[in-house]
C-alpha cells in the first residue's frame, strides 16, 4: 500500500466511522423531545440507548470474523450502509417500541465498522498508536457538529427530522469509500465461520493476562463515555439549567476536545507508554467529572474540556490490545475485546438514565467519578510495573 492510499484509506476510515456516529449522536440531544412524544421515562430512553450500544458491543466479534473470510472493505461498507437504512427508519418509528427496535439495529449495523477498520489500518502503519488516534476522531468529528445541528432541526422540524442527520452523512461516505477503497483480500478465507466461534479460542485469549487486564481498564471507561455520549446534554439542561441550545453547544465542545486530544494521546502512547498516558486520562476525568458535579457558573464551561480529555482514553488503550494480538489475530481478537468491555460499558447509559430518574443527577454522575478513580489506579498500577516485566 502506496503512501498516498494508505492515507487516503485511514481519511475514509475515519469518515466512514463519522458516519455510523453522526447517526447514533443524533438522539442524544433530542431526548428530551422523545420522552415527550412516545410519553415514557428517561429511563426508558437508556433502556434503548443501552439496547443500541450493546447491539454495537455484539458485532465487533462477528465484524471482524466477517472480515477475515471476506474482506475489509465489504464489511465497511455493510456497516455505513445499514447505518443510512436505520437512519431512515428511524425518523418514521410510530412508537417507542419500534423506535427501540430500530435504535438497536443501528447500533449492531454501525458496530460492523470499528474492529475491522482497525485492523485494516495496523496491517498498514507502523505507528498503531497515531492511526488509531487518527481513525478514533471520527467520533469527536461527528460529536463536533452533530449535537448543535440535532437540537436545531429537532427545535424546528421534530425528532423525526433530525434522525435524518445519520442517512445525510452516510450515503455520500458509502459512495465514496465505494470508488476509492480497494477491494481487500480476507485474511483468513479458509477457515469456516462456525470453527471462529468456538468457545476454546475464545476463553484462551480473554484469559491472557494483558488482555484481561487491559479488559478491565476498557470496561469503566467505555461505560462513562456510553453515559456521557447518552446524556451530557440533559445533565447539563436538567442539573445545572443550561438552555438546550448551550448545553448542544457545550456537548460539541466537548467533542471538538475529544477529537483533538484522540492522536495526541495515540501519538504519546507510541513514545512513552500505553499505560502512562490512560492514567493521565481517567485522571484528568476524576477532576473533570467532579467539576461537573459541584461547580456552576464558568467552572462548569471550563470542565468541558477536561471530560473531553478523559473520553480519548481509547487511544491508549486500544493501542494496548493491538500490541498483544498477533497481526492474524488482530481482526477477529480485537473484535473479541471490543465486544466484551463494550458490552459491559452499554449499561452506563441504563444505569445512569435510571439512577438520575430514582436518585438524581448527583449520584447518577457520581458514579461516573467513581470508576474513573478505579480505572485511574489500574492504570497507574499497570505503568508503575512496567519496568519489571508483563503483568
Amino acid at each position: 500500500m502506496g503512501w498516498q492510499y494508505r492515507n487516503v484509506a485511514l481519511a475514509l476510515c475515519t469518515l466512514a466511522f463519522t458516519a455510523t456516529m453522526v447517526a447514533r449522536l443524533a438522539i442524544s440531544p433530542v431526548v428530551p423531545s422523545i420522552v415527550a412524544d412516545f410519553a415514557v421515562s428517561k429511563g426508558a430512553i437508556g433502556l434503548a440507548l443501552s439496547g443500541m450500544w450493546a447491539a454495537y458491543a455484539l458485532s465487533q466479534f462477528p465484524s471482524g470474523v466477517l472480515a477475515d473470510r471476506f474482506g475489509e472493505r465489504r464489511v465497511i461498507l455493510t456497516a455505513v450502509g445499514v447505518t443510512t437504512v436505520a437512519s431512515l427508519l428511524l425518523s418514521l418509528s410510530p412508537n417507542y417500541p419500534v423506535f427501540a427496535l430500530t435504535v438497536v439495529a443501528l447500533g449492531a449495523g454501525a458496530g460492523l465498522h470499528y474492529s475491522v477498520a482497525t485492523s485494516f489500518l495496523a496491517r498498514h502503519f507502523e505507528q498503531v498508536g497515531r492511526a488509531i488516534g487518527i481513525h478514533v476522531t471520527g467520533a469527536p468529528l461527528a460529536g463536533l457538529v452533530t449535537p448543535v445541528i440535532a437540537a436545531a432541526i429537532g427545535a424546528r422540524y421534530g425528532w423525526r427530522t433530525a434522525m435524518l442527520l445519520g442517512a445525510s452523512v452516510a450515503i455520500p461516505v458509502f459512495a465514496l469509500f465505494w470508488l476509492r477503497v480497494r477491494e481487500t483480500p480476507p485474511a483468513r478465507p479458509e477457515l469456516t465461520l462456525r470453527s471462529r466461534f468456538e468457545l476454546g479460542p475464545v476463553r484462551e485469549l480473554l484469559a491472557r493476562p494483558e488482555i484481561r487486564y487491559t479488559t478491565a481498564m476498557a470496561v469503566g471507561g467505555a461505560f462513562c463515555w456510553q453515559a456521557t455520549a447518552s446524556f451530557l446534554p440533559t445533565f447539563l439542561i436538567e442539573y445545572h439549567g443550561q438552555s438546550p441550545a448551550t448545553a448542544s453547544a457545550l456537548f460539541s465542545a466537548y467533542f471538538v476536545v475529544h477529537g483533538a486530544s484522540q492522536p495526541i494521546l495515540g501519538t504519546l502512547s507510541d513514545r512513552i507508554g500505553r499505560d502512562a498516558v490512560a492514567a493521565s486520562a481517567f485522571g484528568i476525568g476524576v477532576i473533570g467529572y467532579g467539576t461537573l458535579l459541584v461547580a456552576s457558573g464558568r467552572l462548569v464551561f471550563a470542565a468541558i474540556p477536561l471530560v473531553g480529555v478523559a473520553m480519548s482514553w481509547g487511544a491508549p488503550v486500544q493501542s494496548r490490545f493491538i500490541d498483544h494480538l498477533s497481526e492474524t489475530e488482530r481482526a477477529a481478537g480485537f473484535g473479541l475485546v471490543r465486544t466484551v468491555y463494550m458490552l459491559l460499558g452499554a449499561l452506563g447509559s441504563v444505569v445512569v438514565g435510571t439512577l438520575a430518574d430514582v436518585a438524581g443527577w448527583m449520584v447518577a454522575f457520581g458514579l461516573l467519578v467513581g470508576l474513573l478513580a478505579i480505572e485511574f489506579l489500574l492504570a497507574a498500577a499497570a505503568a508503575s510495573r512496567a519496568s519489571s516485566g508483563p503483568l
